[in-house]
């Protein structure tokens, strides 16, 4: 079982910059890969970014250059750092780990305001 928790968001105006960070505990030796995805009201959840635990990377088109993913090892955290925000970037984030299966975070809302 593997726990996450989620932190920051926020609402912010356009050009703005937010992190969102995610800890992870429980069994995190398991842990293969960790995810951002966001789901904004009425649409379908969205791939954002990921991060292997080798430190690969991988980013949907419309994030990439602006959002950034990093992870911590030795504390278990994986952080988005994200710059230059659009009022289509608003959504509720999601921090994931999949370790066989996937687990999730409670999500935190992004509100960009144009």
């Amino acid at each position: 079982q593997v726990q996450l928790v989620q932190s920051g968001g926020g609402s912010v105006q356009a050009g703005g910059s937010l992190r969102l960070s995610c800890a992870a505990s429980g069994s995190t030796s398991s842990i293969q890969l960790m995810k951002w995805v966001r789901q904004s009201p009425g649409k379908a959840r969205e791939f954002v970014s990921l991060i292997y635990r080798d430190g690969r990377t991988e980013y949907a088109d419309s994030v990439k250059g602006r959002f950034t993913i990093s992870q911590d090892i030795t504390t278990n955290t994986v952080d988005l750092q994200i710059h230059s925000l659009e009022p289509e970037d608003t959504a509720m984030y999601f921090c994931g780990a999949f370790a066989g299966v996937d687990y999730w975070g409670q999500g935190t809302r992004v509100t960009v305001s144009s």
